[in-house]
């Protein structure tokens, strides 16, 4: 291979492309200069591109920086828009350790581990705005709390088990958690 060789090319066409054209846009910086100049019409073609949710009412309550407020009135719920896009029987998570073959977690398995996980948080009293904190490692379970913690609106904090004690210690006393979900055990290498 010599230097200017073509080593890759992508098949088909991006999601960018596909959405430039839609509006369009001939290029990616008149793009740009519209999502800065018109932030309420980028930013309402974004909600709309991706489903969100009902159409809000307004985008931008004000623009000043820090302190802008973003589709005023609006709640948005990411557990909600997840499971809103689950295809049942479908795989939603395929996963495999040094400990375990490849394996699947089906969207409906996903959704009833979730419920099962948001029922026992709120059991221990985690309400929307609580912190959760988990030291855990990128399994199925630490997914399955996440969602579980957005389903209720709960503040998520993560740290993976190869980070220091000091690390973990340090980001987790700032933001005080209510309840720490920890693995029992870890194998990397």
């Amino acid at each position: 291979m010599r230097e200017g060789d073509l080593i890759w090319e992508p098949r088909g066409r991006s999601k960018l492309s596909d959405y430039m054209d839609s509006r369009g846009f001939s290029d990616y910086h008149e793009l740009w200069r519209w999502s800065v100049e018109d932030l309420e019409g980028f930013w309402r073609s974004i909600w709309e591109l991706y489903d969100v949710g009902p159409r809000p009412g307004r985008v931008l309550a004000g623009s000043e920086m820090p302190g802008a407020e973003w589709f005023p009135g609006t709640q948005v719920n990411f557990a909600e828009h997840i499971f809103r896009r689950a295809r049942p029987g479908a795989a939603a998570i395929v996963h495999a350790s040094e400990s375990s073959p490849l394996a699947e977690l089906s969207w409906d398995e996903l959704r009833d581990q979730t419920a099962r996980c948001a029922a026992g948080l709120r059991r221990l009293g985690v309400e929307r705005g609580d912190r959760v904190a988990a030291y855990m490692p990128n399994v199925p379970e630490t997914v399955v709390a996440f969602l579980a913690c957005a389903s209720i609106g709960a503040v998520w904090s993560s740290c993976a088990p190869e980070f220091g004690v000091p690390t973990v210690v340090d980001r987790f006393a700032q933001i005080e958690p209510k309840i720490l979900i920890a693995t029992e055990g870890y194998r990397y290498g």
